[in-house]
């Protein structure tokens, strides 16, 4: 399993696996829930080079970057070898206890 930190955006984390170069089990932490899942089943089974082509240089409002943005970045990343260039820190999901 890959683990990001995305730079620039809402989410505050994105993890994925790849296997025989196709992209499973990607998740957001953060962001706008309903279209980052969408967009996280639509990714299932799909080649990576796919995922880059498509979702590189995708902007989201007067952001230079978006979530599929950096996702095909840190996808890139890992298909050259190389380790993301900000490693995954624990997410909260800002939840709390009741306190019942």
């Amino acid at each position: 399993m890959h683990q990001y930190v995305p730079k620039g955006v809402c989410a505050k984390q994105i993890s994925f696996s790849i296997e025989d170069g196709l992209l499973h089990d990607v998740r957001f932490a953060g962001g706008c829930p309903g279209n980052l899942e969408g967009i996280s089943r639509l990714l299932e089974g799909m080649p990576v080079e796919a995922v880059i082509e498509k979702f590189s240089g995708i902007t989201c409002g007067n952001k230079p970057t978006s979530c599929p943005d950096q996702l095909a970045k840190i996808l890139a990343q890992v298909e050259a070898g190389e380790q993301p260039t900000r490693p995954a820190q624990p997410v909260s999901f800002g939840l709390r206890p009741l306190g019942l």
